[in-house]
């Protein structure tokens, strides 16, 4: 059984910060979608056409930062003016902000559960918090300059992050120790992420490149040099197959992790693309950059049956040039089905020289006709040339690794009746909206509590006051 790939095509075209926007983000149920940007504002963008987009100014400087929370009922912000916001994304525009840093906040990230937030910083330092009183929990501090990026597992149970000193770092979230760090020479890297297994994570890199690590083996399975300029962001595709990235080139590539190659070029942005982000189902992804624009793709990344299972189907195109001569692979990791049910930490390591042969296919730029506009979008500037782009990547076999102890995947469960998923998700919502509710109780009453505290202490100084005033007569 086959079916063909459609090229992403760009469905959505949103214009409404006034500087380069800087981080992006989807809800869980895709209805809404969060920005960031210099202009010191968060932007939530309905995906519905005829609903206007809700601009929160709260932040004293450039939001670097945005993530939904896993409930999507939350939307955390971080700011070079040393702070975190937590949003209620409505047109209320509620929030509650605490001081999370004495420098620079980086990033922003939710675990898993949503109970906490891991928080870094240009004062070298990670820090992990509670999400409903914003207590903090505690620091990780190894880091010797600027941690630009830290991201939970997807187990919650590792956290990694990204510095300026040209280190990545693995951290045990309950020893709170660090594991491991991968050092980089030639560059630092800009943002770092977990694969939807948790068993790799992959960096975009100042030098130009994408690697991916195995955290268990510590050994590089992938490294693809496709950009011309900094790598700012990426994005893992939820099935894992694919990463996304963006880049100071102008462009976004979407790489395909199983073969090792380069499936897709996309050009759209005049200028840095500085964010990017899968939606939680994978269908979509949208960017964001310095040309102040938000755009949202439609992935068109289909599934294929094949002997081993589902896959994904690549999609290739021949380069019109000659390989270039001295392509050699730098880390190929070749994993073969057997060793995929392996126990093994470390799978066997192969070095290959690949073919070296392009694929990579540039969106025409015909298709600013189909862009759905909403009232804070202008015009669709046509994107540069639609001319072929022609990069090279180390052709490398990246497979689905297996779970970190090894043992097979849990059996499909059954299908749940939709009348009973229905209820189940409007259960779910409900207890959403209640956890939230005591949230806000919890923080009036905090707030409650400390002017209590400053009006008895007001009370006592008045009183010495009067002492005082009373033994001097």
């Amino acid at each position: 059984m086959t079916s063909a790939l459609s090229d992403p095509t760009l469905e959505r075209h949103f214009k409404g910060h006034r500087d380069a926007v800087t981080s992006v983000d989807f809800s869980c149920n895709m209805k809404q979608l969060a920005t960031g940007s210099l202009d010191s504002c968060v932007m939530i963008w309905n995906m519905k056409p005829q609903m206007r987009a809700y601009r929160f100014d709260g932040h004293k400087d450039a939001v670097t930062s945005v993530q939904f929370s896993p409930s999507g009922h939350l939307v955390a912000s971080a700011s070079r003016d040393k702070t975190v916001r937590l949003w209620v994304p409505s047109m209320k525009a509620e929030s509650t902000v605490f001081r999370a840093h004495i420098a620079t906040v980086r990033s922003v990230n939710f675990s898993g559960d949503g109970q906490t937030l891991v928080t870094a910083s240009d004062d070298k330092t990670l820090k992990v918090w509670t999400v409903h009183r914003q207590k903090f929990l505690f620091s990780l501090s190894q880091h010797i300059n600027w941690v630009r990026c830290a991201r939970f597992s997807p187990d919650d149970r590792l956290i990694v992050s990204s510095s300026d000193d040209k280190t990545i770092k693995l951290w045990d979230k309950n020893s709170r120790e660090c594991i491991h760090s991968f050092y980089e020479q030639a560059g630092h890297a800009s943002q770092v992420d977990f694969h939807p297994s948790g068993t790799c994570i992959a960096a975009a890199c100042t030098d130009h490149s994408v690697k991916v690590w195995d955290i268990r083996s510590h050994k590089m399975l992938q490294h693809y040099q496709v950009h011309t300029g900094v790598v700012n962001s990426l994005s893992f595709h939820p099935d894992g197959n694919f990463l996304i990235t963006a880049s100071s080139d102008s462009t976004l590539k979407i790489l395909d992790l199983i073969e090792g190659k380069l499936l897709y070029t996309l050009h759209g942005h005049q200028g840095p693309v500085t964010g990017v982000a899968f939606s939680r189902s994978g269908e979509h992804f949208s960017s964001v950059g310095a040309d102040e624009q938000v755009m949202v793709w439609k992935s068109n990344l289909e599934h294929v049956e094949s002997g081993n299972g589902v896959r994904v189907q690549q999609r290739t195109a021949p380069s019109s040039q000659a390989p270039p001569a001295g392509c050699t692979a730098r880390s190929a990791l070749n994993t073969t089905p057997s060793a995929l049910q392996s126990q093994t930490p470390e799978p066997a390591e192969h070095f290959t020289r690949p073919d070296c042969q392009t694929a990579a296919h540039t969106l025409n730029n015909n298709r600013s006709s189909s862009l759905s506009r909403t009232t804070h979008s202008h015009a669709y500037r046509n994107p540069s040339t639609g001319s072929s782009s022609s990069s090279h990547t180390q052709n490398q076999s990246f497979q689905q690794p297996p779970h970190p102890d090894g043992a097979p995947g849990p059996p499909s469960e059954p299908e749940v009746p939709p009348g009973l998923a229905a209820t189940l998700e409007h259960i779910l919502g409900q207890l959403s909206i209640l956890t939230q509710t005591v949230s806000i109780l919890e923080q009036r009453l905090t707030l409650t509590e400390d002017k209590l505290k400053e009006c008895l202490e007001n009370q006592v100084e008045i009183g010495l006051h009067l002492q005082r005033r009373d033994e001097e007569a």
